[in-house]
């Protein structure tokens, strides 16, 4: 992307200025190397974004932001229902809730590495993974409306971990007002028998090495240690999530006309937040939200079972699980004055800063956990919410790396079998039902995960607490 089009506020802000249809300025972060590598599709996209009815402050975009459906994935946009505000389903994604999970071990690397073959084919045995993958939990409609309601809650209910774990997951573990009868029978026929699996893509179980600390406080607060393993398990609400997206959007297009809501791009189907498209979407939405945070704390469990098995000692003690495509009503400030926003982040972390009422006792001097995955073949990193970013992103960090190249394209460059070989020859080990996968997730189709932390870092919108090297990935 030409840097030429933004004035360049800062070393790491790029502001557009609002022009035509723009409500308000479009905002990104990033460094100047970070920028030009973003798709000019993206500079559209967040100029398209800040056209919306109800937005505040500024359209803006995370370090990590590429072309993505409607809002560019690291976008994030905040909506005033008292002034027109719209609720999107592109704002959120078609996977609804995508987020990770990290758990401590209390084990070192030393511990784990010499069983690594063994523990890389029981977590792979005992987590479905790849394109429609199925676990070994089938309910019925009854049920499966309980979990639509319940979320982490409802999977704690039916022995699937501890009351202890739902401390450790926003909203406590169920996100409220879902309303299950939002939820067309189509989308819940295809999460029947998808609980408890990791899905394709760039979903993932990985058990990582804490490689460095760089916020020792806040590192102790989350339990984080050097040479310590971790587990991370990145993946979001399935095929419900994605059907829920695509309706909503078909349903928001057509009723767009009627609300007077003219959109600069298909793409961007919104409704007003108390229309009734926009109260269905968000009750829809919250349910596939509990079904992502019942997903995994479901393969929690049996990632606590295949340890079990191999490395009896381990005691896999939930760190924090946090979404990155969702759409929350939140409490912030606009203009000196406290507001009720409805916040979008598609491909963007919540990221509370130190004091926030709403975090665990034990997170609340140093501002929440923001779990950033990276790529299997470099790292991943935990960062901290911090009182800069919820002041100018509405607290919101980074996701993880962003691709650099399509799938595509990644198949043009790497083999499965390519990529799996070399990253074994670093010790890293992979395990997956496709090597196309495999291949359409080569490290090198990303962006440089540790450049977009520093910049993150650098711009204030969290800190850096560590950084996680992986051991074993398994891959959908």
């Amino acid at each position: 992307m030409d840097p030429s089009l933004f004035e360049h506020r800062s070393d790491l802000e790029w502001v557009i200025e609002p022009r035509g249809r723009m409500r308000v300025p479009g905002l990104l972060f990033a460094t100047e190397e970070l920028l030009r590598a973003m798709d000019h599709k993206v500079y559209e996209q967040v100029v398209n974004v800040a056209s919306l009815p109800g937005i505040q402050k500024a359209s803006l975009a995370m370090p990590d932001a590429h072309w993505g459906y409607g809002f560019a994935v690291g976008g994030v946009a905040a909506f005033d229902p008292e002034e027109g505000g719209v609720v999107s389903a592109g704002g959120v994604g078609f996977d609804i809730s995508c987020g990770v999970r990290s758990l401590t071990t209390g084990l070192v690397r030393a511990e784990v590495e010499e069983s690594k073959e063994e523990l890389a084919d029981a977590l792979f045995r005992t987590v479905p993974a790849g394109v429609g993958s199925t676990g070994g939990i089938r309910l019925g409609r009854e049920e499966l409306d309980r979990m639509l309601l319940g979320g982490a809650r409802w999977a704690v209910e039916q022995g699937f971990g501890g009351h202890e774990d739902l401390e450790r997951v926003e909203e406590d573990g169920r996100m409220k007002d879902a309303r299950a009868e939002c939820v067309s029978d189509r989308a819940k026929t295809r999460m029947r028998d998808e609980v408890g699996t990791l899905g394709s893509g760039n979903h993932y179980l990985e058990v990582q090495e804490v490689a460095e600390i760089f916020d020792p406080p806040a590192a102790g607060a989350y339990g984080l240690r050097e040479k310590e393993v971790v587990v991370s398990i990145h993946c979001g609400s399935r095929g419900l999530g994605h059907q829920i997206g695509t309706e909503a959007l078909k349903e928001m297009l057509a009723a767009a006309p009627r609300h007077r809501l003219a959109l600069p791009d298909r793409e961007l189907a919104s409704a007003p937040i108390h229309s009734p498209e926009g109260e269905r979407y968000l009750g829809a939405m919250r349910a596939a939200i509990n079904v992502a945070l019942a997903n995994r704390q479901v393969i929690t469990h049996l990632a606590r079972a295949a340890f079990a098995e191999v490395i009896p000692q381990a005691h896999l003690r939930l760190l924090y699980d946090v979404s990155h495509n969702t759409c929350k009503v939140e409490e912030h400030r606009v203009g000196g004055r406290g507001k009720t926003l409805y916040v979008h982040r598609k491909g963007a972390t919540r990221a509370w800063g130190p004091g926030h009422p709403d975090l665990p006792e034990a997170f609340r001097a140093v501002g929440q956990p923001v779990l950033v995955g990276g790529t299997m073949g470099t790292c991943s990193y935990v960062l901290a919410g911090t009182e800069t970013g919820m002041e100018a992103s509405f607290g919101s960090a980074c996701h993880g790396a962003g691709r650099g190249m399509s799938r595509h394209q990644a198949l043009k460059h790497w083999s499965g079998r390519q990529v799996v070989d070399e990253l074994k020859r670093r010790g890293i080990l992979i395990r997956s039902p496709s090597l196309r996968g495999v291949a359409e997730e080569a490290p090198g189709a990303y962006k440089d995960v540790t450049a977009v932390v520093e910049a993150t870092h650098r711009a204030g919108l969290a800190r850096r607490v560590a950084r996680l090297v992986p051991i074993v990935t398994v891959k959908g």
